[in-house]
């Protein structure tokens, strides 16, 4: 698969490369490491950092709804 700029990844302020949801999609599994834009409620991300994961996806969300 080769990758397209702001459709599978984007660089950050710090200069990091972030994979994208749809990246994520079209490998199709959680590889672990706890990536910003996991579809796959962090499945595969060991305790206790899933927990913080979702935790903090859900804050996030919440502060986003009206």
């Amino acid at each position: 698969m080769s990758w397209t700029e702001g459709e599978h990844y984007y660089l950050n302020a710090e200069g990091w490369i972030v994979l994208t949801e749809k990246f994520h999609l079209q490998r199709g599994y959680c590889c672990g490491n706890g990536c910003l834009h996991c579809p796959f409620e962090y499945e595969n991300v060991p305790e206790p950092k899933r927990t913080r994961l979702l935790n903090e996806k859900q804050q996030k969300n919440e502060q986003q709804s009206p």
